[in-house]
């Protein structure tokens, strides 16, 4: 797999780049002809510094914001974002005037919750929603529904990739989107060519990884 991987940069910042795997890979809810890989820039600091500046630009629509949901192992930028985010005078309603980022829990049946040390970073707060890939839009709407559920008011959704725009009538902000990547697509399980075809499935792929089948 990995010989296939080929690399694209960001049209805002050649600091930035994803690498991506050609190939037939299928994800919680669809199956895709990439494996898009974001971990260097959730993982090196100074990528990670570079993506939170350049998704703070997207961000010019937004008043205030109080919090950080942190998906897919991205707290490293939802960081860096925060402190963007102060400098640059984006209001918060927080009385300690700094902004808390936090990750749901995920548990045995796949449903995100906050326990009740952090219920406080999410009820009545203005929140971002950060991500590193975003294919079908299934988990930014299963995020949403959750920070609602605690009493969360969402105003931005940011993600390292994206290929939808907005979910639920929400934004969503990204670095880099489907065009990016040269043919990208997705299919439903049961309408993937590649099944219909007979081809077996590589990898299974989420925000954090891959894992080789």
């Amino acid at each position: 797999m990995e010989n296939r991987m080929v690399k694209f940069y960001s049209k805002e910042s050649n600091m930035l780049a994803l690498h991506a795997i050609p190939g037939h890979f299928a994800t919680s809810h669809s199956h895709i002809n990439y494996y898009v890989d974001v971990t260097s820039i959730k993982t090196r600091v100074s990528e990670a510094m570079e993506a939170a500046k350049v998704l703070y630009a997207h961000m010019t629509r937004v008043s205030y914001i109080d919090t950080i949901v942190c998906m897919d192992g991205t707290e490293m930028i939802g960081a860096f974002l925060s402190q963007q985010i102060e400098k640059g005078g984006i209001l918060s309603t927080n009385r300690h005037e700094t902004i808390y980022v936090v990750s749901p829990e995920i548990n045995n049946n796949n449903q995100m919750l906050f326990r009740d040390n952090n219920k406080g970073a999410i009820a009545g707060k203005h929140v971002v929603l950060l991500l590193a890939t975003t294919t079908t839009g299934e988990t930014i709407r299963r995020s949403l529904e959750c920070i609602r559920y605690y009493g969360g008011i969402v105003e931005n959704v940011a993600s390292i990739f994206s290929t939808v725009d907005s979910v639920d009538g929400v934004q969503v902000e990204s670095l880099f989107d489907g065009n990016d990547v040269m043919n990208y697509e997705a299919y439903s399980a049961h309408e993937c060519p590649f099944c219909k075809k007979g081809h077996q499935i590589e990898a299974m792929v989420n925000g954090y990884g891959y894992s080789k089948l």
